[in-house]
């Protein structure tokens, strides 16, 4: 009976054990993987209406990439002891797993296979390990496997369902540039969802907050540009950055071109409303904005930006809202169109410029805003 008893015991370790390792090698799969891009905000709609179907996060550094297996970890049963002959057995079963699984990682299997999604108990375990670890490591690998898995639409249900949004924002509040960098990225795919977005609201102000204090051009910054993005791919919460409108401007400027065309993204989201006209017209600008129209500027940034002073144009009701065009300060988005348009040959050098489309878009943009600001019944 005693014998029974104990060989039940092995077999019952056994088998946790295998699932422990399994579950681990699911969990750090990803640091060997391509890199490859996340689900980013921009025009298109939550997945409620249309979503973006496999996009993967994967943002592991190359440092990590090693193809030595002697350099590997493995992972051992805490019953296999050594001396013994079931420890003996239980080591070389782990270690033929660890192997399996660095040969797998090696032929980088595809991505979109089976078991690189987690099942709702080890998503579980997964939030289970965000909420109660305090080793950036573990944080690490725990966020970058829900990366990967809020990258698909029913599992950003089965996250939200599993109480994960609280767990990944409470990440926010970390001093981690890596781990916070990586919740946000979470957050970010989650947040193609409208019942998702409804939920992250609440944390809008601190990640604006974030976002434009962190060290310009950092990964933090470009993370929480990314979600503010897709928060406001729709109207409904784009009110709630109205304050913040001046701080993108500023960003815009000083930022990189990486930097600037994630601004851009979220300045066109919120220039396609028209009640956020008035807000954007508000907004001061800094007076290098107008330096960005030469001929060293990229002409993509030039473009995208003539988009949005388009559609602020479009938006805002001239002639309906004259009495309210005095409240508008000076070195604000209103005098700096009020300039472009007077001065645009000069101080925005529209000759200078050796693209012909930028200067075709440049001389259309000033001759309709000339109409709208200032019709020919007031001249």
């Amino acid at each position: 009976m005693g014998y029974a008893r104990k060989v039940g015991w092995v077999t019952a370790g056994l088998v946790i054990g295998a699932g422990a390792c399994y579950c681990i090698y699911k969990l750090t799969r990803g640091r060997k993987q391509n890199k490859e891009k996340m689900a980013e905000g921009g025009s298109g709609d939550v997945d409620d209406v249309r979503d973006c179907p496999g996009a993967r996060y994967n943002d592991w550094s190359d440092d990590d990439d090693d193809n030595s297996e002697n350099k590997g970890i493995v992972w051992y049963p805490p019953w296999a002891r050594i001396g013994t002959e079931a420890g003996t057995r239980a080591r070389a079963r782990a270690r033929a797993r660890a192997t399996r699984a660095r040969r797998a990682v090696q032929k980088r299997a595809s991505p979109n296979s089976d078991d690189t999604i987690l099942s709702p108990q080890e998503l579980q375990k997964v939030l289970c390990l965000v909420e109660m670890s305090e080793k950036p490591y573990i944080l690490e690998a725990a966020l970058i496997a829900l990366g990967n898995n809020a990258a698909y639409a029913f599992n950003r249900d089965i996250i939200r369902d599993l109480g994960g949004l609280p767990i990944v924002a409470k990440i926010l509040n970390t001093r981690d540039p890596i781990v916070k960098e990586k919740a946000l990225i979470v957050l970010n795919n989650l947040s193609v969802n409208a019942e998702n977005q409804r939920r992250l609201k609440i944390y809008m102000n601190q990640v604006c907050d974030d976002t434009i204090t962190s060290r310009l051009n950092s990964s933090v910054q470009l993370a929480g540009l990314r979600l503010l993005t897709n928060m406001t791919v729709t109207n409904e919460y784009q009110h709630m950055l109205a304050n913040s409108i001046s701080d993108f401007f500023r960003l815009f400027s000083a930022g990189n071109e990486e930097t600037k065309f994630q601004v851009l993204k979220l300045l066109l989201n919120l220039a396609e409303n028209p009640a956020m006209a008035r807000e954007l017209l508000r907004a001061q600008v800094p007076s290098s904005l107008g330096s960005l129209f030469n001929k060293k500027e990229n002409k993509e940034v030039i473009l995208k930006l003539l988009v949005i002073f388009e559609n602020i144009n479009d938006n805002f009701k001239w002639e309906e809202n004259e009495s309210i065009q005095n409240q508008f300060g000076e070195g604000s988005l209103f005098f700096f169109l009020k300039e472009f348009q007077v001065c645009a040959d000069k101080i925005l050098g529209i000759e200078s410029h050796h693209d012909f489309l930028v200067k075709v878009k440049i001389g259309k943009f000033v001759a309709k805003l000339a109409e709208r600001m200032f019709p020919k019944s007031q001249e």
